[in-house]
């Protein structure tokens, strides 16, 4: 009797010493991908590349001070910025561009006066005060169901020349993938968004070399990333550098 009570009490203590330890390491977890997260504002400048600072910053592209800010939408759906499974507006930045903008970013891709194919661009000039920004401009990103990471190498390229053109000084960009809704690889998309852009940079480049293009103006490339992945973006954006930097 006396050693099955013992056994007993010996089977609750190792019962008690595993549920502790389950609950401290999923407390540890817990604390772990809070520990992750970053405050809106948070701001690093992951290196610089031919001049030009490249910086992550976790904030929507509404509120992100450039003279250009950049972003990307998929073809038109009904409703596809504000249902799932796009995010909550409250972490949907293209909701929030939107809205600044008194819905026009719908209204154009509803009437299919920008139909968000692969590559296509539309620069919006915001009314005085509704954008930090200066200029919108959206590029597209075809067919959400057939969406691959490879694609932002050219939607990269595309943002750098149209920044190019417009000549200015800083410029913003937001994937917007994560907002509507598809789970992208955060690491390589900014790597891809990094490596494209300065493809053109070069290019262009190498023209005014040979007195065959406007002075470049461009001083800071802005990545914009939600609070749970500017660390992961940071790291893609990260071996970008590293590439770029010993080509």
């Amino acid at each position: 009797m006396q050693n099955s009570i013992s056994k007993y009490i010996n089977w609750s203590k190792t019962l008690f010493t595993a549920l502790l330890l389950a609950t401290a390491g999923t407390n540890f977890v817990s604390a772990q991908v809070a520990a992750e997260k970053r405050a809106i504002g948070t701001s690093k400048t992951w290196g610089i590349v031919d001049g030009i600072s490249v910086v992550g910053l976790v904030q929507g592209p509404s509120a992100a001070k450039a003279d250009l800010q950049i972003a990307c939408v998929f073809e038109y759906t009904e409703g596809d910025i504000f249902n799932p499974p796009a995010l909550p507006k409250e972490l949907n930045g293209m909701v929030h561009l939107d809205e600044a903008l008194k819905g026009i970013i719908t209204e154009v891709r509803k009437k299919g006066q920008f139909k968000g194919h692969a590559l296509e661009t539309l620069l919006i000039n915001p009314p005085k005060g509704s954008l930090a920004s200066g200029k919108l401009l959206l590029i597209g990103l075809g067919n959400r169901n057939s969406f691959d990471a490879g694609l932002m190498k050219e939607v990269g390229s595309v943002a750098m020349r149209e920044a190019l053109k417009l000549q200015v000084h800083t410029v913003s960009f937001a994937s917007d993938i994560k907002d509507a809704g598809i789970d992208s690889p955060t690491a390589l998309v900014a790597e891809n968004v990094v490596l494209g852009a300065f493809d053109a940079y070069r290019a262009q480049s190498y023209l005014n070399t040979q007195h065959l293009s406007d002075k470049m103006k461009l001083k800071k490339l802005i990545l914009l990333a939600g609070p749970s992945f500017f660390t992961v973006a940071g790291g893609g954006i990260q071996d970008a550098i590293s590439k770029l930097n010993t080509k």
